[in-house]
């Protein structure tokens, strides 16, 4: 650690809060800052990842040079290069002079590239280059300049994800996450909120010359169990909004929960269907599949059967109940049915009486066995068909028959050229 303890470092940089987390990311931030390499924050929008480039250039030999911040997601993607690498005069429709870019200008400083998960993958490239080489290039040039700039990236995106959907590169996240620090989302460090809703009413109250809210302690008790999605610039948003409009001076839990109006909604994730996700299966179409599966599992196992008797393998005159306690003996070698065949077979011969074997002489002519389609959106068809002829084309009582609602029956029956 440099010449700075936690607290001075907390006071220099506005950071307020105890947690062991947020401590830890401090820690990181102070011991990688002697160094030149690069460092990626990751963590959820508004917990203040800008603080730690700031406390890693302003403790670094760089401090004397230029720090610069650039948000990514707020440049457009057709100018991002020339922001970030200059343009050459006549390069493109405006480009009237020679302009340096952000990588030139931070030369010996520290360049903090902010929801650097926004990036175009042409400018990615780039950004590779700089990292592995030092070296960049204008747009409209062919000429090759050497910049010396540290690199600390940020982002609120899960960076893996983005790689696995092809938007970001896999060798640039690890040339940029050489050291990475995770920002803890204030729900990570409920013993720091009240702590800051302090410090934000107190800000209000001075800036706007009002005395300061204060919270009752079952509102304290609310303060620290929401959510905050936002983080701390949430938090410090109703700060603001509760000091601004309540007259009353002591908040009580009612008046802020009417700041809250999310809170105790659940956030488990919900299950539903994107449009462009075409291999999900609704509850009905499952249900379509089991009953075809098991369908053509029974007529596998009746061939199975079948095949015994005219190999000869069974006699034609073997009691019927030994073949089943062996196909019966063979499913339960497992402690469990594992497949389709072994369920269907366990639950077809659960009355033993009702299997009947027939002699080699029935079989002389074999049996033509059509295999049914599986295709979900045939017995889809199939079912709105007879659906329709059932009720005489009436679509409103097939819809309900379907469990269905008209609207998408109509959309159905036009989709499938049904008249």
């Amino acid at each position: 650690m440099p010449d700075y303890d936690f607290q001075s470092l907390k006071q220099r940089f506005g950071i307020i809060g105890a947690s062991p987390l947020l401590d830890r990311a401090i820690n990181i931030a102070a011991q990688v800052a002697t160094t030149d390499l690069s460092v990626l924050i990751v963590g959820e929008s508004g917990v203040g990842k800008e603080r730690m480039p700031q406390i890693i250039h302003n403790l670094s030999p760089r401090k004397h040079n230029k720090y610069i911040a650039v948000n990514c997601g707020a440049i457009p993607e057709g100018t991002i290069d020339s922001e970030l690498f200059g343009h050459e005069k006549g390069s493109f429709t405006g480009a009237q002079a020679t302009r340096k870019g952000y990588f030139e200008e931070a030369d010996r400083g520290t360049i903090f590239l902010d929801e650097v998960a926004e990036l175009p993958l042409q400018t990615q490239v780039r950004l590779l280059r700089v990292l592995e080489t030092g070296e960049i290039i204008k747009v409209g040039s062919s000429k090759v300049q050497k910049t010396n700039v540290r690199i600390v990236a940020a982002t609120n995106v899960n960076v893996p994800e983005a790689i696995s959907k092809g938007k970001f590169r896999e060798d640039l996240y690890y040339r940029l996450n050489s050291v990475p620090i995770k920002m803890p989302s204030l729900r990570e460090r409920k013993e720091d909120i009240h702590l800051l809703f302090r410090k934000f009413a107190l800000d209000f109250a001075d800036k706007y010359r009002m005395p300061v809210v204060r919270l009752a302690d079952d509102a304290v008790s609310v303060l620290e169990n929401y959510r905050w999605k936002g983080n701390i610039r949430q938090l410090k948003n109703t700060a603001e909004q509760i000091s601004v409009i309540e007259p009353n001076r002591e908040i009580s839990r009612n008046v802020l929960l009417k700041y809250l109006p999310d809170f105790g909604d659940s956030d488990l994730p919900m299950v539903y269907k994107k449009p462009e996700e075409k291999n999900d299966f609704t509850e009905r179409e499952i249900l379509y599949k089991f009953l075809i599966d098991m369908k053509k599992d029974l007529g596998d196992l009746k061939k199975i059967v079948v095949d015994l008797v005219k190999e000869g393998k069974v006699s034609s005159s073997t009691d019927h109940q030994e073949i089943i306690q062996k196909i019966y003996r063979d499913i339960n070698d497992d402690e469990k049915p594992s497949t389709s065949l072994q369920i269907a077979a366990k639950s077809s011969i659960q009355n033993e009486n009702d299997y009947e074997i027939h002699s080699p002489g029935e079989f002389d002519e074999p049996e033509e066995y059509i295999e049914e389609s599986l295709s979900l959106e045939e017995k889809e068809k199939e079912m709105i068909q007879k659906a329709l002829e059932k009720y005489n084309g009436k679509r409103k009582d097939a819809a309900k028959e379907l469990g269905i609602s008209e609207r998408t029956l109509y959309r159905k029956i036009k989709e499938f050229d049904l008249n």
